[in-house]
């Protein structure tokens, strides 16, 4: 099923090509130089074979000393092609993988965070890494080595035919269509499905091992090292084979093109001599024609070489381009209303993640500033997905969620997240210090509000007690903080937001009861100026409530005894 929703070579290829936009000057340049200079290589065979000829007694126009000379020259000018026309290639190349990451982290943005919830992070990193790498190939060497093959064989097509005869540069051309043409078709269709099963591979491979090592506290806690050592074996082994079937179709390719190549060469040399023999062509003009062709196949064999590598690449490209192209789940909302938040309405609100398949059903629910309002219910009842739906996250199938009286799909997404705020349960840390992490929330904020935002989420103390403080570096994922230290910064950076309506996701979930009353107290603190809306399964938690909703199978329901 994957392969049949791949797109086609053609269309990936096309895609790629499209991409390099203004960089296409420098792509025609490198054709050029390319094509220049595998010509300036050939002359230098050719015009051994002119003197060749001259010396047996043809009449040659050039003289010794410009053979020689122009042999020379074309060796020297080789070089020099050669090096502008590499430089060229991957001058593009490095350049587009510049601007395909920015595309991705663009087009990540974009699909954030509805999109997100479904996708493999290993997968994210394979693509950002091994397929945006395996791209170099395709713009490095692959459109560049094709146009110069059409552009050389073309040219010696007619520089045989014209010089010596047209029937060795058809032996020729039937030679550049058979090893440029037919041999990478057919060992491209062999190569299509173990190119696209190994980049698939190697994707599930990055995301298992990723998530290996991201888990591997827990494995080592439940002695489940020897059954995640055989998976990783096993998927290694599914990978190898994929690569061992690609290594050896590609070599049966190489060792057929070189084959092909030496009879093509064979039947230009015994055609050469049947021209020759019937007095058709002189022994000179033959031995031009001949070095020509002999000397004019290495393009092609470069064509005959891509197959290998480029199915991996049209792999890569198809789930680059797919990604690029996938649509947001949610839409950013731009050059319509904003909003400073002063209360919240929600009437006969429908949501589900599949067709016939509803999480919230006729959810009513409202809230305004200076309460505290707390929801509960049992896991998977759709607490979490009442909050993200608060600030569109996903899209609602029916029903209103209103601030201020404006319905959230005619609210501008940046005025929405400027006044409402979520803490997760689980918060994200960044590999910077622990400063750095917080100003995410309000990058303009001084140092002082930054101290009191983590006094108000009981963390300050904690922080100032490292050996350099906010200026501590967390660690990749967080690991050197714990779930309940983590969880505190994010409220902290929730206070620092400082945003009217704060969306909390258990926030006391992963701290103990004394921490506990002192985050509740800063919440009781700062309702005064804000509306939060809380969700937690601790009763405790729950007493600071105003008002409490508790969802059961979808639907939501005020509980009027609250205090």
């Amino acid at each position: 099923m994957k392969e049949q929703l791949r797109m086609s070579g053609a269309k990936v290829m096309a895609t790629l090509i499209v991409l390099l936009g203004s960089l296409s000057l420098i792509m025609l340049l490198a054709v050029i130089n390319g094509s220049l200079g595998f010509i300036a290589a050939m002359s230098v065979t050719v015009f051994g074979s002119v003197a060749v000829a001259k010396a047996l007694g043809e009449t040659i126009a050039l003289s010794w000393g410009w053979i020689i000379n122009l042999t020379i020259g074309c060796g020297l000018l080789r070089g020099i092609l050669k090096y502008f026309e590499q430089y060229s290639n991957h001058y593009i190349a490095f350049k587009l993988l510049a601007v395909l990451r920015d595309k991705i982290f663009k087009a990540l943005r974009i699909l954030a965070p509805a999109k997100l919830e479904t996708k493999q992070k290993g997968s994210l990193i394979s693509m950002l890494t091994s397929d945006i790498e395996t791209l170099e190939v395709f713009y490095a060497h692959t459109i560049s080595p094709i146009c110069i093959a059409i552009l050389v064989s073309t040219a010696t097509f007619f520089f045989v035919g014209f010089i010596s005869s047209f029937y060795l540069a058809a032996v020729a051309l039937i030679g550049y269509l058979v090893i440029g043409i037919l041999l990478p078709y057919i060992a491209f269709k062999r190569l299509k499905k173990p190119g696209v099963t190994y980049r698939q591979e190697f994707s599930s491979f990055n995301a298992y091992f990723l998530d290996s090592i991201m888990g591997i506290k827990d494995i080592i806690l439940h002695n489940g090292e020897k059954s995640r050592e055989q998976e990783v074996n096993h998927r290694s082994n599914l990978l190898l084979d994929e690569t061992k079937k690609i290594k050896k179709a590609t070599s049966k390719n190489s060792a057929l093109t070189e084959i092909l190549v030496s009879i093509f060469i064979a039947l230009t040399l015994i055609t050469g001599i049947l021209l020759v023999s019937y007095h058709q062509l002189s022994i000179g003009h033959m031995i031009i024609g001949v070095v020509t062709v002999f000397s004019s196949f290495g393009p092609v064999i470069a064509i005959s070489n891509l197959p290998g590598n480029l199915n991996q690449t049209f792999a890569s490209g198809d789930r680059v381009i797919k990604l690029l192209k996938e649509e947001p789940e949610v839409k950013e909302i731009k050059n319509k209303n904003n909003f400073e938040y002063k209360d919240l309405n929600v009437n006969d609100l429908n949501f589900s993640y599949e067709k016939d398949k509803k999480i919230l059903s006729d959810i009513c629910f409202h809230a305004k500033q200076g309460e505290i309002i707390g929801i509960i219910g049992e896991s998977g009842n759709g607490k979490s997905t009442f909050l993200k739906l608060l600030l569109r996250f996903f899209q609602k199938d029916s029903g209103s969620i209103k601030y201020d009286g404006i319905d959230i799909d005619e609210i501008n997404t940046t005025s929405l997240l400027n006044n409402v705020t979520m803490v997760f349960q689980c918060t994200y840390l960044f590999d910077e210090t622990i400063e750095d992490n917080l100003l995410i929330a309000n990058p303009s904020a001084t140092h002082e509000e930054v101290i009191n935002a983590c006094k108000a989420a009981s963390i300050h103390e904690f922080i100032h007690n490292l050996p350099n403080g906010y200026q501590t570096k967390v660690q990749t994922m967080g690991d050197n903080l714990s779930a309940g230290e983590k969880q505190r910064i994010g409220l902290a950076r929730a206070f620092l937001r400082d945003s009217p309506l704060i969306l909390l996701d258990e926030p006391t979930s992963n701290v103990d009861s004394i921490n506990e009353g002192i985050i509740l107290k800063s919440l009781i603190e700062q309702k005064h100026k804000k509306s939060i809306i809380l969700v937690s399964h601790r009763q405790s938690t729950m007493a600071i409530a105003d008002r409490k909703y508790q969802i059961k199978n979808g639907h939501m329901e005020e509980i009027t005894d609250a205090r």
